[in-house]
């Protein structure tokens, strides 16, 4: 019998060791949210870091075994990266032995360019934008990110605490300029710790933040990164004599519209007021 070859032994450590940590939540949304469908083709967007990395390893072994028949494209859309992470990216690729498509493009510099003092905005936004216009060129109807349980927390606290709105980073959702696209998070159960035990028991190296303006801003209150280390630190310290983390979670699945002053929904506002007169003491 032969041995494993190292990327074997990475993949299959996510249905050993990493089975009830990772692996059974990843298949766990895919089935409550209904992520994932026959006749699907399903762009994995790898960024380089290890949560998406994570992901394109996740498709790879359900793909591999799942009833659902379905086709994947790996993809690294490159946004200007350094030639040194690059080179990362590139070699994690050919550790895992992951047969992704690289493409390069120059977000980060128009970026920059055009909102210089705070492009992440802008960033984010053309980078969502390129990966599903490179999957719909490649004929996929959906995309899939790698965000997971605590960016969900985290996002649900910032826009709380920086944009004064109640609301979530959702499973699934459909895209409002690209025609029959969707983009889904199939890591949405899985808790970044875990993520971190996998890559540091695999001796693996991954890229955080590649983007040069988040390096050199990082300590700018006003700078997206920088918010968003702040609320990861808040509900960890919160977290440790109380499940803030995962009260957080669930207080997105149990809005009670009742007990609210208003909401919105399809763009229009609904107010406590619009039925307070029609209930009956």
């Amino acid at each position: 019998m032969r041995n494993e070859t190292k990327a074997e032994t990475i993949l299959r450590s996510i249905t050993r060791e990493y089975r009830n940590k990772i692996y059974s939540k990843f298949l766990a949304a895919i089935d409550k949210y209904k992520l994932i469908k026959n006749k699907d083709k399903i762009c994995i967007c790898i960024s380089g870091g290890k949560d998406s990395m994570l992901l394109a390893e996740c498709f790879r072994l359900f793909h591999a075994s799942s009833k659902i028949k379905f086709d994947v494209v790996y993809l690294v859309m490159n946004p200007g990266y350094s030639d040194v992470n690059l080179k990362l990216i590139k070699h994690n690729i050919d550790t895992l032995n992951i047969d992704a498509e690289v493409v390069n493009t120059d977000i980060f510099e128009i970026s920059n360019l055009r909102s210089a003092d705070s492009p992440c905005y802008l960033c984010a936004r053309m980078r969502r934008g390129a990966l599903y216009r490179l999957a719909q060129d490649r004929g996929c109807n959906k995309i899939a990110l790698g965000h997971h349980y605590d960016d969900v927390i985290e996002t649900t606290l910032m826009n709380m605490l920086y944009s004064g709105s109640i609301q979530t980073m959702l499973p699934k959702l459909h895209s409002d300029n690209f025609k029959n696209m969707q983009l889904i998070r199939p890591l949405y159960f899985v808790r970044e710790d875990d993520i971190i035990s996998w890559a540091k028991n695999n001796k693996l190296q991954f890229l955080n933040c590649a983007c040069k303006f988040t390096l050199e801003n990082s300590i700018d209150s006003k700078n997206v990164s920088s918010r968003r280390l702040f609320t990861k630190k808040l509900i960890k310290d919160l977290s440790k004599d109380y499940d803030v983390d995962k009260n957080i979670f669930s207080a997105t699945n149990n809005v009670i519209l009742d007990k609210v002053l208003s909401y919105k929904k399809s763009g229009k506002i609904h107010s406590f007021l619009d039925n307070y007169d029609k209930v009956k003491n």
